[in-house]
């Protein structure tokens, strides 16, 4: 079963604090994040708490993503030469633009893990899409190494990059949203969408958290503790989306018994994509709220 990522905070990867305190923020993942809050005087001591964060402290069933400085620094090796030893659930790396820079830093991570004698492609990869070619090459960049686990829509960097002005609306970003949609639909991984990046404005949030679910994403990220909450909600299936996927796994389940191929609830057809959906809904229920399909 795939990884559960509701909400992914970002947590500042110089902040002791934060660090201490991020596996009882509520997110499914947080993102030691080495790049964009970071100052440069700062990221080699940064690179060294988060080491240690990741060594020495305990964050339950947290996933515990690394966000590292991009391939046009010098930082981005030394990153690695750390964290990957420290054993983090994922890498994230930002202004992802080809399937070739993946399979860069997928062989230099590799390279770490046979030093190091670690289990080999343990660690998985969730790349930052914020450029109009990453954008164009979202597919290729999903399909780019087994590592893989999501593309993450970064739409700060995005609109800066196409000369966009953000909005609350997010009309500018629409397209890409729905590319990044695709994409790693087409590629059988997951896709979560960009920070709503007012952290005061919990109402807009919402608003825009329930639109990126009913457009298809998996998750979204945030970089207020404050908005883990409300991005959780609107990601957890409700009563509704429960139920429904019950009845179309219980349609599903009497037609076998009976050797019927074609299968209806309530007049509609049953395919495939609606029993994919149901069991997707299904095992965020078992996850998240220790469901029982049988219940």
């Amino acid at each position: 079963m795939a990884k559960i990522r509701r909400s992914m905070l970002f947590v500042p990867g110089d902040n002791p604090g934060m660090l201490l305190n991020a596996g009882v923020l509520g997110a499914d993942s947080v993102i030691f994040d080495l790049e964009d809050a970071v100052s440069l005087k700062e990221k080699d001591s940064a690179r060294i708490l988060v080491r240690n964060a990741l060594n020495n402290l305990e964050y339950g069933k947290t996933e515990k993503i690394v966000r590292i400085n991009g391939l046009n620094t010098k930082y981005w090796k030394k990153d690695l030469d750390q964290i990957i030893p420290a054993s983090p659930d994922a890498v994230m790396p930002p202004k992802i633009e080809t399937a070739e820079e993946i399979k860069k830093i997928c062989d230099y991570i590799s390279k770490i893990e046979k030093e190091k004698g670690m289990e080999d492609k343990k660690i998985k990869i969730i790349p930052i899409i914020e450029t109009s070619l990453g954008i164009e090459n979202s597919f290729q960049i999903a399909k780019g190494s087994p590592r893989l686990e999501a593309l993450f829509l970064g739409a700060e960097d995005l609109t800066a990059n196409i000369g966009a002005k953000r909005t609350k609306k997010g009309d500018e970003i629409f397209y890409s949203r729905s590319r990044i949609i695709i994409a790693a639909n087409a590629a059988g991984i997951q896709a979560v969408d960009t920070p709503y990046t007012d952290i005061n404005d919990e109402e807009g949030l919402k608003v825009d958290a329930v639109f990126a679910k009913d457009m298809g994403f998996d998750g979204k990220a945030s970089i207020s503790p404050r908005h883990v909450e409300t991005i959780n909600k609107v990601f957890t299936p409700s009563k509704e989306e429960i139920e429904f996927a019950k009845e179309v796994i219980d349609a599903i389940n009497r037609a076998e018994k009976e050797g019927r191929g074609v299968i209806s609830m309530n007049g509609q057809m049953i395919d495939a994509p609606i029993v994919d959906r149901a069991n997707h809904i299904l095992s965020i229920y078992k996850s998240v709220m220790g469901g029982s399909i049988d219940e």
